[in-house]
C-alpha cells in the first residue's frame, strides 16, 4: 500500500542533521559559472517545485536522507512559526517536520548545489518535487 511520501525505495544509508544540510547549502557555487555542463542552472526553486522526473545520476550524486532510521511512520504535520505555507519560498526546511523527514538530499556534480527532494505518491500521479537548500532556512 503506498502512503504520501512512502519511499517507493529503501531509502539512502546515511542519515543527515540539519548541520549536515546546512553544510551542503553553503558548499554551493554560482551554477552559471560552472558552465554549460551544468544540469541544475535551469532550476529556480527557492520553494518546492514540481519536476516531471526526479533529480539523478549522472548529473547529481544522492549524499543521503533525513529520513530517521527506525522511524516507521514520520509525522505529517508540517512547522510553520512565521505563517508560511509549504510552497513558500520563505518556508523552513525543518528537518523533523513534513515533506522533509520524508527527503533525500542530493548535490549538482558541477556546481555543488543542493536539494531536498520529495515524491508524492498521490492516488493516479507521481510528483517529484524538489526545493534548494538555503542554509538560512535549515531548522
Amino acid at each position: 500500500m503506498s502512503r504520501p511520501g512512502s519511499l517507493a525505495v529503501a531509502p539512502p544509508a546515511v542519515v543527515l542533521t540539519a548541520d549536515d544540510l546546512r553544510a551542503v547549502g553553503k558548499s554551493a557555487v554560482d551554477p552559471v559559472a560552472s558552465g554549460p555542463a551544468c544540469a541544475c542552472s535551469a532550476l529556480n526553486c527557492a520553494g518546492w517545485d514540481s519536476l516531471p522526473a526526479p533529480l539523478a545520476a549522472p548529473d547529481y550524486v544522492c549524499l543521503g536522507t533525513l529520513h530517521k532510521a527506525g522511524d516507521e511512520e514520520p509525522t505529517l504535520t508540517e512547522w510553520h512559526p512565521q505563517g508560511t505555507s509549504y510552497w513558500s519560498a520563505q518556508a523552513p526546511l525543518a528537518v523533523d517536520w513534513f515533506p522533509y523527514n520524508r527527503c533525500s538530499v542530493w548535490q549538482c556534480k558541477a556546481c555543488r548545489r543542493g536539494f531536498v527532494q520529495y515524491t508524492e505518491f498521490g492516488g493516479y500521479y507521481v510528483d517529484h518535487r524538489v526545493r534548494e537548500i538555503c542554509p538560512e532556512r535549515v531548522v
